[in-house]
């Protein structure tokens, strides 16, 4: 059995008989942008601010990179407030530094679907004068007392992808102070081989899911011909990877991604996933330790989130069993300035798949094999 990190693209997602019935935050939003990558945004977003020297943005500390650089790259100064092994800011310390720094805008993350205190962090912001930005690349399709993630701040940023079975696109929000070098930017096509490549990798990871050794076949024949696309200088836009590339800030969205997006169930995806993760849980219990238990009314869960002593060891052996798990986040070295507990963290969180395409023989087989590894308790 094969379990893909990310929902695989179907056929009939690409040829929908039907418009979704009401189209979900972001893409409701009566301002937004679409980049073929969420960091983009975030770069253009900053830079159509015009942060002056000295002007200072709080960001968590628990964070992937992608966003530091894209603000870093905009000119904008970075402070970072501490996370929690919940997942969420340590208040007094935000409100400790944003009294010392008066700061232009508080960035704040939502993490895998689970909501920030974000009603404290806007009462912050107000009292400040500051912007708020809510990161809600991981959680889109996420609410809050029935209201969508991404609607509190004054702008959002949303990576479409990670969700959705879409090969590319960032959504960026704005819900006040519509800035008009956003309105009259101009970006390029999204090149039509690295959309329809992706695409194809998607097509693929649902072919495997269903025969898994025809499709671990192909899947290596399309890398094999991917590879040499490369080397022959095709354009290529990697998604879901780490890094910045200043030469990607204008790229949009493909065409496809739309396409498939007008056809999808978004709230049969928000109840599959929550239904996974309910289903994962209760054949988990007792044999591994959870990063979040809860899963309050409104969370959209992007993973089922664990804590395991050796990351690397226990997502090598899931993926061996062909189980996806997802490694967020992991080099706690390469950024300076983190908390001790976004360095846990790093360290010890390990993603499973619960996303929309995950049948319950998949909860099955996941429960099975991690409960046979018997991943060591994360240390306190």
């Amino acid at each position: 059995m094969y379990v893909s990190s990310w929902p695989g693209l179907n056929l009939r997602d690409l040829f929908p008989s039907r418009r979704a019935v009401s189209m979900p935050y972001p893409i409701s939003a009566a301002n937004y942008t679409s980049f073929c990558l969420a960091r983009s945004g975030i770069y253009h977003l900053f830079r159509a601010l015009r942060f002056r020297a000295g002007e200072t943005v709080l960001v968590p500390d628990y964070h992937s990179g992608n966003e530091v650089a894209a603000i870093r790259a905009a000119g904008a100064s970075i402070v970072f407030y501490p996370i929690g092994r919940n997942l969420e800011p340590n208040l007094d310390a935000l409100r400790q530094l944003a009294r010392e720094h008066e700061p232009r805008m508080i960035y704040a993350i939502h993490y895998l679907g689970w909501p920030q205190p974000i009603a404290e962090i806007q009462s912050l912001c107000r009292k400040h004068g500051s912007y708020l930005m809510e990161d809600c690349a991981l959680s889109m399709l996420s609410e809050v007392d029935g209201k969508p993630l991404g609607t509190f701040g004054d702008y959002s940023i949303f990576c479409l992808y990670k969700t959705l079975p879409v090969p590319n696109g960032g959504v960026l929000a704005q819900n006040k102070d519509l800035l008009s070098e956003l309105a009259t930017l101009k970006l390029e096509p999204c090149p039509a081989v690295a959309a329809g490549g992706r695409s194809a990798e998607l097509a693929l990871e649902t072919l495997r899911s269903r025969f898994n050794v025809i499709g671990k076949t192909v899947f290596s024949i399309k890398r094999a011909v991917g590879r040499r696309l490369r080397a022959a200088n095709v354009k290529h836009v990697p998604v879901g990877d780490i890094g910045w590339n200043i030469g990607n800030v204008n790229i949009g969205m493909s065409p496809i991604s739309n396409k498939v997006m007008n056809g999808l169930d978004y709230k049969e995806i928000r109840r599959k996933r929550r239904s996974n993760f309910l289903s994962l849980k209760q054949k988990l219990a007792g044999h591994v330790t959870l990063l979040r238990e809860d899963l309050p009314e409104g969370v959209c869960p992007l993973f089922f989130p664990i804590l395991v002593r050796d990351k690397q060891a226990v997502a090598e052996a899931l993926r061996s069993a062909d189980i996806g798990a997802v490694e967020f986040w992991s080099d706690s070295q390469a950024y300076a300035g983190i908390g001790p507990d976004a360095r846990y963290l790093r360290a010890h969180v390990l993603e499973l798949p619960i996303h929309q395409n995950v049948t319950s023989s998949q909860i099955d087989y996941i429960a099975r094999q991690v409960t046979r590894l018997a991943p060591e308790r994360a240390p306190c």
